[in-house]
């Protein structure tokens, strides 16, 4: 039999083509029927947002050409109005709306400010800088001020302070010879008025030149060890008038206290304070010797301190065995030396202990 007539077996058939089977014509309609339907419901949907959407402007270009700027760039001013206000809108078109996401931070309309040519703003364009509308300080220049003006300011400002050229009031015609006030030295009309206002003192600047052991100034503290004073008579300006100024040391401490040096020594040496000048130098001598006394005293009284430490110690150790230092203890019918209380000798300073039995002495060294 030839091999073309043999019998073959046919393939065997999958899960897949067992479950594939043709569609039915009912099937077939029923899918056609929701295309339709879906595409009538899209068309109504482009309909519906053409016609609620703005109408655009006309684009007359032609293709492979750019559009112009004017229909490119959009006026946020006209779309302010038009949107807000719609026909009436056009008396806000001055003002420039600026972004939701930055409303705080946009504060000024250029197009209503000042070209001042250099590239800054006026104190009229910014009312809300700080830094423009703060306070001007004494010493420096105000913004609307020339140089040479501020100067001239400044030297009227300081001549007025010191009551100095055409402010001195020594020199006015309408004052008679009775008020008008002199130099106490030379009989000077131009005398210092800042001594005399705060320190009440009438002298000239010359005068205080040539005689500077009278009227040179003292600060505080120099009065007080010099001249021995206290505070509250350093503090009272009925008593001792002083001029006050800034610490030069450091602007925040306290101000300096300035007092003239002859008022000083009136008050020290008359009799509401030591009467003379000897008394307040035996006053000087003494405090200087109580406190050398105060000092040795105290000296002495850590020196005993540390003597009965040692004492004890070395008592201790010949207890223990630990040998000792001569006048100690030492038994086998040897003398034994039984000390007595210390007493200062009062014209070496040292301390002496004596022997109750054999009336040794011995001086205790100072360490």
């Amino acid at each position: 039999m030839a091999e073309a007539e043999r019998p073959t077996t046919p393939p065997r058939r999958t899960r897949a083509d067992a479950a594939k089977s043709p569609i039915t014509p009912e099937q077939v309609r029923r899918m056609e029927e929701s295309r339709l339907r879906a595409k009538a419901l899209r068309t109504q949907q482009e309909q519906a947002s053409r016609s609620s959407a703005p109408p655009r402007p006309q684009d007359n270009t032609v293709d492979g050409q750019k559009r112009p700027h004017s229909t490119t760039v959009r006026d946020a001013r006209q779309a302010d109005g038009s949107s807000k206000n719609g026909a009436g809108g056009q008396g806000k078109q001055d003002m420039v709306a600026p972004a939701r996401k930055f409303q705080k931070f946009v504060e000024y309309d250029f197009s209503k400010m000042t070209d001042t040519k250099g590239g800054f703003m006026t104190l009229e364009d910014d009312p809300y800088n700080k830094t423009l509308h703060a306070p001007e300080k004494e010493d420096e220049r105000p913004a609307n001020m020339t140089l040479k003006e501020w100067e001239r300011t400044q030297l009227q400002k300081r001549l007025r302070q010191q009551k100095a050229g055409p402010y001195e009031p020594g020199l006015s015609i309408l004052d008679g010879e009775a008020q008008k006030k002199k130099c106490r030295e030379c009989g000077s009309l131009e005398i210092d008025w800042q001594f005399d206002e705060s320190l009440r003192t009438q002298v000239c600047h010359g005068c205080k030149e040539k005689l500077p052991d009278k009227y040179s100034l003292l600060t505080k503290t120099e009065a007080k060890e010099d001249y021995l004073l206290t505070d509250p008579e350093l503090r009272d300006p009925d008593r001792l008038p002083h001029l006050k100024k800034p610490n030069p040391h450091k602007s925040t401490w306290n101000d300096m206290m300035l007092y003239v040096r002859f008022q000083v020594e009136e008050y020290a040496f008359s009799d509401r304070k030591w009467g003379s000048a000897e008394n307040l130098d035996a006053e000087f001598d003494r405090r200087q010797r109580e406190t050398k006394e105060r000092k040795e005293k105290k000296f002495k009284n850590k020196l005993n301190e540390l003597k009965k430490r040692t004492r004890v110690d070395a008592y201790k150790r010949a207890r223990v065995g630990g040998g000792g230092e001569f006048g100690d203890t030492i038994g086998k019918g040897k003398h034994e030396h039984e000390w007595g209380e210390s007493v200062e000798d009062p014209e070496t300073g040292m301390t002496r202990r004596q022997c109750i039995d054999c009336g040794m002495e011995v001086e205790e060294l100072e360490f």
